[in-house]
């Protein structure tokens, strides 16, 4: 069926179901097939290699099949399409958070932002709390919204799906442990460069014009991210974290602990004020504006495209 038809019925239908707990996800199919893919691997001696062949066959499966069942019928498609967008499950989740914490409910909010990090939450503080679900939304706004909808743009359905099987991939194995170090390592340096494009033009152009739209300063916003887009051991993740703190004027980043050992991340942003619950509402806020002027975005680059070309739209 036609690609605006497509996107903007699975867009609104990412705005209004989100992702449901009991609905099954394609993302969660890919998910088991990593999982089965890499109990054979692991046992070759050779992890890089073994590695590499795992990315292959996860994302050469996924665009291979999404090519073909996306010819069965444009409902098919645009199912597909409503997947592989992620703007009402985050904004949900992190809202979960917020009415929480303005209820004085911090053992509950340790408990809820468990799913959306992977950090320790047993000691959190308010502020600790505000800080992680600022940071997770900020940083899944590139690779949960704005990556898949360039890529979509660029190939349609199959090539977005594609996208989500490598950041999936990189969310699995991509560790610098023992276990993943080399296993990993390919799947982590294709997300790295998939989202090199998107992780710029989310941060450069579509956050700070999010940020005017909200009534915020674009001007500190790309000052923030010029000067602090690398303050992350991936090259992409604090390119939106710093956009969002810029334009929030909060300061993200500082000492985390994972799994026992405290880490001194590098700090992002300058803090104008303290971080409060307030923060994650309009943290939420600024990534539904994001989200939909990059669809708003994508489509007409799509049927400008499409005109010019004499495209069936």
């Amino acid at each position: 069926m036609l690609f605006a038809l497509n996107i903007t019925l699975g867009y609104l239908l990412d705005l209004l179901f989100g992702d449901p707990h009991w609905f099954p996800h394609p993302v969660r199919a890919i998910g088991l097939l990593i999982e089965r893919l890499e109990k054979w691997l692991c046992r070759f001696r050779h992890k890089l290699f073994a590695g590499a062949v795992l990315t292959v066959l996860v994302v050469a499966s996924v665009y291979i099949s999404m090519f073909y069942l996306v010819k069965l019928h444009w409902l098919v498609t645009a199912f597909f399409a409503y997947t592989i967008f992620a703007t009402k499950a985050l904004g949900n989740e992190a809202m979960k958070i917020f009415r929480l914490l303005k209820n004085n409910q911090i053992p509950e909010a340790r408990q809820q932002i468990r799913f959306l990090v992977s950090r320790d939450t047993e000691t959190m503080d308010e502020r600790e709390i505000v800080r992680s679900t600022v940071e997770t939304v900020s940083e899944n706004v590139t690779d949960g919204i704005t990556a898949p909808l360039f890529y979509m743009l660029l190939g349609g359905v199959p090539l977005a799906m594609a996208y989500k099987a490598a950041s999936t991939l990189d969310s699995m194995v991509g560790y610098k442990n023992e276990r993943y170090l080399l296993f990993g390592r390919c799947s982590a340096r294709l997300d790295d460069v998939l989202n090199f494009i998107p992780a710029r033009l989310t941060s450069f152009v579509l956050i700070p014009l999010a940020a005017l739209l909200c009534g915020k300063n674009i001007r500190e916003t790309l000052r923030i991210v010029r000067r602090d887009r690398f303050n992350h051991l991936s090259p992409n993740s604090a390119h939106s974290e710093a956009a969002f703190a810029g334009a929030l004027g909060i300061r993200l980043g500082g000492p985390t602990s994972y799994f026992g050992k405290l880490e001194q991340k590098p700090f992002i942003g300058d803090e104008r004020k303290p971080l409060e619950a307030n923060d994650i509402r309009d943290t939420v806020k600024l990534m539904y504006v994001t989200s939909v002027l990059t669809f708003a975005i994508v489509l007409t680059v799509y049927l400008t495209i499409a005109s010019l070309l004499n495209i069936e739209y």
